[in-house]
């Protein structure tokens, strides 16, 4: 599998933002019916936090060479995308202006994309398809539900109802503080401690935690896959990726006009069975019955992958790559 990419930067809202690319061999293909050439569809793939766009790569290969043309930023903090300095400049709102200016200047600013989304990725996929549905034209999404804006659940303080002050959410919150504990432990044990998490039960990070015990890279993630992500992360640190968790409250505030608001974009739901969020209090049921449904009318399908972890699309990429190539052949 071919994976080499070629690598750009546009303006956007304000910000200068990375993007790998693959394109099919062919950049354009032959319509079946009139002969007309025609550009090949375009699925935008957005990470999640620890990642990068590098997150995608495998799924960048198989659906390229299936004849799509794949774009997958590093979102504004991340990777070699600017990092505003300001806490506040990390909304739902910022990062889907992010996109929209992504999409204008990449594929064109009246056309529509497929998107793929995956933790914050997903959440800010939802936002995408929400806010501006006629840029989207269906969604495949991963481990994070989408949830209606409700007046009595302001996400950080529902968290700590759920797991207390020391969940990682939680901890996130106040500013400097994870980063100068994470600057003690390093780069690179905690990346690999956030990557090889696989435990179903919430991520706790209780004040003076030991991190001496020995870490193994499950068969999916390499040494070199690792050091991609230090690379990286010791460049920019962890500042502006934590600052979307210190805004989840912010966002909920701005986002109190869609209430009751419906995502009407054609979505493919997919999430493994140990996956952390998928035993959040309330979000098995929620999935299964049928609420997901009413707040998403156009959800075609859910899939539970049987002993898949949180980084799905790392775990199994022949399979995530599958299901998300099935679903987007059929528009």
């Amino acid at each position: 599998m071919d994976l080499t990419f070629a690598h750009r930067f546009v303006k956007v809202n304000g910000i200068n933002m990375h993007f790998a690319e693959k394109t099919p061999s062919l950049v354009a293909d032959y319509g079946a019916f009139d002969g007309a050439l025609r550009p090949p569809p375009v699925i935008l793939l957005l990470h999640g936090f620890p990642e990068l766009w590098y997150t995608w790569r495998h799924q960048m290969a198989a659906l390229s060479s299936l004849g799509y043309r794949t774009i997958a930023p590093d979102l504004r903090g991340y990777g070699d995308t600017e990092a505003p300095e300001s806490a506040d400049a990390y909304t739902s709102l910022h990062v889907v202006g992010d996109l929209i200016g992504l999409i204008d200047e990449v594929v064109g600013d009246r056309e529509k994309v497929f998107v793929v989304g995956h933790d914050w990725g997903a959440i800010i996929a939802w936002h995408l398809c929400l806010l501006r549905p006629d840029r989207v034209k269906a969604l495949v999404n991963m481990s994070v539900v989408f949830e209606p804006w409700s007046l009595k659940r302001k996400p950080i303080s529902v968290f700590k109802s759920f797991y207390g002050d020391d969940y990682y959410i939680c901890r996130f919150q106040e500013y400097g503080e994870i980063e100068a504990e994470f600057a003690k432990v390093g780069t690179e044990r905690v990346l690999m401690e956030l990557l090889t998490y696989r435990d179903p039960g919430p991520i706790l990070l209780p004040k003076g935690k030991s991190y001496d015990d020995p870490v193994s890279l499950p068969s999916w993630l390499t040494e070199y896959d690792v050091k991609y992500y230090v690379s990286k992360f010791e460049k920019n640190g962890f500042t502006g990726p934590v600052n979307y968790y210190r805004n989840m409250d912010r966002t909920w505030e701005m986002m109190g006009p869609f209430s009751n608001a419906q995502v009407k974009v054609p979505v493919k739901f997919i999430i493994g069975d140990q996956d952390l969020t998928y035993h959040i209090p309330g979000t098995k049921k929620y999935i299964h019955d049928g609420r997901f449904k009413s707040h998403v009318p156009l959800l075609d399908e859910v899939v539970v992958i049987k002993g898949g972890g949180h980084f799905i699309h790392e775990e199994r990429p022949d399979e995530i790559s599958k299901h998300i190539h099935d679903y987007f052949l059929t528009f």
